[in-house]
């Protein structure tokens, strides 16, 4: 698919969020939420390699992109969204994609709407095991403007300026370079009042989510969705081994595909966590053939 998408807007209950949309309603449908932080144009080059007769819709989450920046920025509050625009779109024999948050968030969705989907490709979606839930990860921070995250470079000249501050440095380097162009491209919005750009995820608001991220009940879903959910992970961290918001390994629970009544877990070792930017033919492939593999190729 090499077409430009079309910018929608919904209301949900409790923010407006802004979506991209391209093909036809009617193509076999998929649907794609992004990590923290990113926004829905992270997804155009695992768009690009997809088969024309595709309907696809990226959503920009609560809080990143175009939508509304109004809290709470929890995770089910997140998936919330998302499930009333999908029964708002009337989307049937849809796959769901979701990388990092948006692979947590797409469980919860699925779990409340399984008719709407057929099976789940899960791109490294930061669950962790099921005895990390209900405790505090993060116990130095007790607010969102502590953490470390809050306080990104945040003011910027250009997206061409983010750009060369980050091609060079790890994990960017490591993405294909369209990748990476279009996270700095749409991943920042004009200041008010001003003629420079800032995060079109506010680093607090991205700081927040990070401190919600074990107050769910994610585990007790799971085992809701009986349809295929293949987990794509990324090198497994080692406890203690790298800080926790070095992604260049798998926060990934290395258990979680054998939870799903119909899991699959396919190992990619030499990936980071960033793998829908820097293989994205690869995830394409997982959502065009169910039975795909790492070697496969579309159309195999």
């Amino acid at each position: 698919m090499h077409d430009q998408p079309t910018q929608h807007y919904f209301q949900a209950s409790g923010a407006r969020i802004c979506y991209f949309e391209w093909g036809n309603l009617g193509d076999p449908s998929v649907v794609l939420l992004h990590a923290t932080g990113f926004h829905a144009r992270c997804w155009d080059q695992v768009i690009a390699n997809l088969p024309a007769a595709h309907h696809v819709i990226a959503v920009d989450m609560r809080g990143h992109g175009r939508s509304e920046k109004v809290p709470p920025y929890v995770w089910g509050t997140l998936a919330q969204d998302v499930r009333e625009l999908v029964e708002h779109l009337h989307l049937r024999e849809t796959v769901g994609v979701g990388h990092s948050l948006g692979g947590h968030c797409m469980i919860q969705v699925a779990a409340d709407l399984t008719d709407s989907f057929t099976r789940l490709v899960l791109v490294d979606p930061v669950i962790f095991a099921p005895e990390v839930y209900g405790v505090n990860l993060h116990p130095r921070f007790p607010n969102p403007e502590d953490f470390p995250v809050a306080r990104r470079h945040n003011r910027w000249v250009s997206w061409e300026a983010m750009y060369q501050r980050f091609e060079n440095r790890k994990p960017f380097s490591l993405w294909k370079t369209e990748a990476l162009v279009d996270y700095c491209r749409y991943g920042v919005v004009v200041r008010k009042h001003a003629e420079d750009y800032e995060l079109a995820c506010p680093p607090v608001v991205e700081a927040s989510i990070y401190l919600a991220n074990t107050q769910t009940d994610i585990h007790h879903r799971i085992p809701e969705i009986d349809m295929p959910v293949v987990v794509l992970r990324a090198e497994s961290r080692l406890l203690g081994a790298v800080p926790e918001m070095d992604f260049s390994k798998s926060p990934t629970w290395p258990g979680l595909a054998r939870s799903f009544p119909q899991g699959r877990d396919v190992y990619l070792p030499h990936l980071t966590h960033f793998i829908p930017m820097q293989d994205p033919g690869l995830v394409a492939r997982f959502i065009v053939d169910e039975n795909a593999s790492f070697d496969s190729k579309i159309g195999e």
